[in-house]
Order: structure tokens, then C-alpha cells, then sequence
């Protein structure tokens, strides 16, 4: 009986400081440069970071990174009277010019080194 009300205490605190897990978006911002050189993310050309390598924190770096880059997309997209998909494709343009040579990018569905 002991034992499982300490394991039962033992979950309840795991659960409670479960969020402090969970990345930020300044943790996100602060990894990627990491991840890509790693080649767990890769940059796409509709202007978003894709997984490359499905490792470590890299499906959530991308998550949290791409969220912020669609609510900026979508900013700029209602500034200047724009649709959405043309500020990604642009946004998308600028990231595969400036990923440095030997980063992953995706073009036509397929990542490559550059």
C-alpha cells in the first residue's frame, strides 16, 4: 500500500512539472541554427522549417518555430493586402537563398544538402 501511494505521489509530481519540459519559443529560436547544422531541419520553400531527421527536440523546434512564422506571414499578408500563400512563397525564396552550403533545404518534396 505504501508503495503505491508513493508512486501515485511520484506521477502526480512528474505530471505537474511536465510542462517545464516543453520548449519555448526563445529555446526554439535559440536551437535551430544547432539543428540545421545538424541536419535535423532543413529549410522548405513555402517559408517554413521542416524535420529532416526526426531526432531529439526537432519536430518541436519546428513546430513552435514555424507557428511564429505563420503569424508573422499572416501579418504581413493583411499589411500589405496580400494573399498568405504569396508572403510564404517569398518568405520561402529568401530561406533557400540564404541556407548556407552544406544545410539541408527541400526542393520538389526531397531534402538535399545545398
Amino acid at each position: 500500500m505504501r508503495m503505491s501511494i508513493r508512486f501515485f505521489l511520484l506521477a502526480v509530481a512528474l505530471l505537474m512539472t511536465a510542462p517545464a519540459w516543453a520548449l519555448t519559443l526563445n529555446q526554439a529560436m535559440g536551437a535551430l541554427p544547432e539543428a540545421k547544422a545538424a541536419g535535423l531541419l532543413g529549410e522548405r520553400p513555402d517559408g517554413y522549417v521542416g524535420v529532416v531527421t526526426p531526432q531529439g527536440d526537432a519536430a518541436e523546434i519546428a513546430r513552435l518555430i514555424n507557428e511564429a512564422r505563420r503569424a508573422e506571414y499572416q501579418r504581413l499578408a493583411a499589411e500589405n493586402g496580400i494573399a498568405l500563400r504569396d508572403v510564404e512563397a517569398i518568405a520561402g525564396k529568401k530561406a533557400l537563398e540564404r541556407t548556407p552550403a552544406g544545410q539541408y533545404i527541400q526542393l520538389n518534396g526531397v531534402w538535399m544538402p545545398k
